[in-house]
């Protein structure tokens, strides 16, 4: 997932004087220190310049840390004044199942403030399971990865029940698959504990971290596991405190609700995309076209896949346009183009590991039914989908640990920034996390749409608050909410 706009203030940061550690936060590299990374050029005819790449071993299972290991490619992005340099900035794009190798060089390429740039050797890595971190594979076909990553929208109880039967082949397909062997590995939990190996290795005795969308249960998992590792930890558009379960699954249809009269608005006042002359009259032709979509798909592309697109359009300002487009194509009947990319499998694939080995999801029809039938209700646009079963309800349970419980003890040095109306991580969900955070975390809402905020968007009052303390450690005395930027 992506990014945006966020604020201003200062103020001390307040750090707690007294904490325990929890248990799982023991140090997974104090029997044996990981050796110093050997960094080269990275991988690939495109790779950026000044871009330098490495690989680190790491236990596949951390509690047999002597046992099968795996490979974790790791970036660096290093700082040009060693003079000013404060340490490492740990950065994850979102996901799961993203690569971030490159995301270094993608932040410096935009707009990170030079001074961060300065401040911190930003590192990457692919975690595990993803690109050049021992992938993993569940032997997706290319109908199934033109399928997308939704479940069918379900209209009525039966079309719960056919979608169960291809969930159940989807996750039959994982826990076959060459790549079995890494089903209950590929975790959240597991690869916080694979960045404090690469902190090791780099030796640091603490991280900044700066990750977005899914990158921000990662690194709330980090700091809930690792306490006294952590610096300043910027969390932008956050999941809510039990990460990509269910919940937060099913919260994607009210992010589509949310964000969507910001389209509506676009749309109806640019006629020259035929979509409506009004929000309302351009709501009613995504309910039309939806319809139209579900009795009879344009190509590879029906009324599921419609929704989902239509949200994926909807993070960002910049592809309102496109959005637009995309349903004045499908509103003349013609078809739109939509083809997997050949590394769309493994993300596919390591995106269902993830969801699916982090948390327990429901298991029963009837549950689901009764999801599809309330959220449909609430949310018309995408809840008979995200309410629907997935692989997730029959994956295998083995040897699952736990899910890291968010709380709020541990150090104050934690930043949240989030968009008023994002419509991948709504803000409901950003609410959660930061009343579980309790002292530990200041949050920043900003009065505008899309998913991503810092600091790729243009939000000047967001924008200097997360720079601020990236680079000074100062923080708002208390939650602060920006105003939209005015021309």
């Amino acid at each position: 997932m992506r990014r945006k706009p966020l604020a201003l203030a200062l103020a001390a940061t307040a750090v707690v004087a007294t904490w325990a550690a929890p248990a799982s936060a023991a140090t997974p590299d104090a029997a044996t220190a990981p050796p110093p990374l050997r960094w080269g050029p990275c991988p690939g005819p495109n790779a950026p310049e000044r871009l330098q790449c490495a690989t680190l071993k790491v236990p596949l299972d951390y509690r047999d840390p002597a046992g099968r290991r795996i490979d974790i490619a790791v970036s660096r992005l290093p700082s040009e004044k060693p003079a000013q340099r404060r340490g490492v900035l740990f950065t994850n794009p979102g996901g799961p199942g993203g690569s971030g190798l490159t995301y270094p060089a993608l932040l410096a390429g935009a707009k990170l403030p030079q001074q961060v740039l300065d401040n911190y050797d930003l590192i990457g890595f692919d975690p595990r399971g993803v690109a050049r971190s021992t992938p993993v594979t569940c032997d997706l076909t290319p109908s199934q990865l033109k399928r997308g990553a939704f479940p069918a929208y379900a209209h009525n109880p039966g079309d719960v029940v056919r979608e169960a039967r291809y969930a159940r082949t989807i996750a039959r397909q994982c826990a076959a698959s060459d790549t079995a062997w890494m089903l209950p590995h590929t975790t959240t939990a597991n690869t916080a504990r694979d960045m404090d190996r690469l902190r090791a290795a780099l030796g640091e005795r603490r991280i900044s971290y700066l990750g977005a969308s899914y990158g921000t249960q990662l690194g709330a998992t980090y700091a809930q596991l690792f306490p006294e590792r952590g610096d300043r930890i910027v969390l932008d558009s956050a999941l809510g405190p039990r990460g990509y379960d269910v919940t937060a699954f099913r919260l994607l249809a009210r992010g589509m609700e949310d964000r969507f009269p910001d389209f509506a608005a676009y749309a109806s006042e640019h006629p020259e995309y035929g979509l409506g002359t009004t929000p309302a009259k351009v709501e009613a032709t995504f309910s039309a076209l939806a319809r139209r979509l579900d009795a009879e798909p344009a190509g590879n592309i029906d009324g599921t896949l419609f929704r989902g697109l239509s949200l994926e359009l909807l993070y960002s300002d910049a592809t309102l346009p496109a959005l637009a487009k995309m349903w004045r194509t499908l509103k003349a009947g013609k078809p739109y183009p939509f083809e997997p990319t050949p590394d769309q499998e493994n993300t596919a694939a390591a995106r269902l590991h993830v969801l699916c080995a982090d948390s327990r999801w429901p298991r029963h029809q009837l549950g689901y039914q009764l999801n599809v039938l309330v959220d449909r209700a609430r949310y018309p646009k995408l809840g008979g989908s995200t309410a629907n079963i997935t692989p997730c309800a029959f994956w295998p349970s083995e040897h699952r640990e736990p899910p890291v419980r968010i709380d709020d003890r541990g150090p104050s040095n934690i930043l949240l920034v989030q968009n008023e109306r994002d419509p991948g991580t709504p803000l409901a969900g950003a609410l959660k996390l930061r009343q579980a955070l309790g002292q530990r975390a200041r949050m920043v809402t900003v009065d505008q749409g899309g998913h991503g905020v810092y600091p790729f968007g243009a939000n000047t009052c967001a924008n200097e608050a997360a720079t601020r303390f990236l680079t000074t450690g100062k923080r708002p005395a208390g939650d602060l909410r920006c105003a939209a930027n005015t021309p």
